[in-house]
């Protein structure tokens, strides 16, 4: 069991999750093994599609009951998105298994809706409008509490489709509805509308943006909980898996960039122009996968059965405490992660 550190004692860090479908489970596992060590404090927390699931989940376990309250709404939640995938029609078929970990590019169910969503729209496919995800995140998340919480600052980010600009949501506009607009694949739901305006998955615009946090939070240090690999060990040849790069590479892209501009600030601080104290110093952390994620192809997103998921709750724990065994101490105090060798 982590021991208990009191709140003076404890270092603040802001967190930012990627999405990236039932790869969310990955940042389950690391955030679990987090919570668990009460030497951190969570000031502030940006998602973006499963990364603001698993960021609302999150604040509102804070929000009931601290760090061993995160851990069980995390949980739940992910329980019962095993539980309802154990009835999807998208199931790993045997040659899936022999292959691969989590892919199920010759499931039927897999391929059929790959075809489907190819031919016609979600507008065509699901006129009203179905989400699997509404009803747990409704059953797991009381949003009028979370709305009143000071525990942690939540900011969730959608894309509107209208203005191509990014919509950023924090805890006092909140609901499920804009958890649902960060997640919203276009070819698979149709636009959430809120308050007349329309909005798809926000990873298109920053999977995830790091600014919400820098510029609504006081700590400095930001730990990225990475789902899409950066680089890859060969050239895409096949159909799939060149479609598949192109949407790792789009959802990177504005990260990339973010980073770059946060690399430029803090050369600039440290050269001793910080705008009269306005600009400070942004310390980046990583947990991550690399090595096993781009061994995954996109198919393994839609991938929830019990076992997969198990398999990277596991895998994200280890990276957890690969992190706060390796670099603990250098919060507050230095990145561990070179923006320049990562990112640039």
């Amino acid at each position: 069991m982590a021991k208990h550190h009191s709140g003076s004692e404890r270092k603040r860090i802001n967190l930012a999750l990627q999405g990236g479908g039932s790869h969310g489970a990955f940042a389950w596992g690391a955030l679990d093994r987090l919570l668990e060590d009460e030497r951190l404090s969570i000031e502030g927390i940006v998602g973006t599609s499963a990364g603001a699931m698993n960021a609302a989940v999150t604040a509102h376990g804070l929000a009931v009951g601290g760090n061993e309250g995160a851990r069980a709404a995390l949980r739940r939640f992910w329980n019962a998105v095993m539980d309802q995938g154990a009835w999807s029609v998208m199931q790993p078929s045997w040659i899936d298994r022999l292959t691969s970990r989590g892919n199920i590019d010759f499931s039927p169910g897999w391929i059929m809706l790959d075809s489907l969503t190819r031919m016609f729209s979600p507008y065509q496919l699901n006129p009203v409008n179905h989400h699997p995800l509404r009803e747990i995140l409704l059953a797991q998340v009381d949003f009028e509490r979370l709305r009143r919480s000071a525990e942690a600052r939540l900011f969730v980010c959608a894309c509107n489709v209208m203005t191509n600009r990014i919509r950023v949501f924090d805890h006092r506009d909140i609901s499920v509805d804009a958890v649902l607009a960060s997640a919203c694949l276009p070819f698979l739901f149709q636009a959430v509308e809120i308050d007349g305006e329309h909005y798809w998955d926000g990873g298109y615009m920053g999977n995830p943006p790091i600014f919400p946090v820098i510029y609504n939070c006081a700590s400095a240090d930001v730990l990225l909980i990475m789902i899409n690999p950066i680089e890859i060990d060969q050239p895409p040849r096949s159909a799939q898996a060149i479609l598949d790069r192109v949407h790792t590479l789009s959802f990177n892209s504005s990260l990339m960039r973010e980073m770059r501009a946060i690399a430029f600030v803090n050369r600039l601080v440290a050269a001793g122009f910080d705008d009269g104290g306005r600009l400070k110093q942004i310390r980046i952390h990583c947990v991550d996968a690399e090595a096993e994620m781009r061994r995954l192809g996109a198919s393994s997103k839609y991938n929830t059965e019990r076992e997969f998921l198990d398999w990277l709750f596991r895998l994200g724990r280890a990276r957890g405490a690969a992190f706060l065994a390796q670099h603990f101490e250098r919060i507050g105090l230095e990145s561990s992660t070179s923006i320049e060798q990562r990112f640039l």
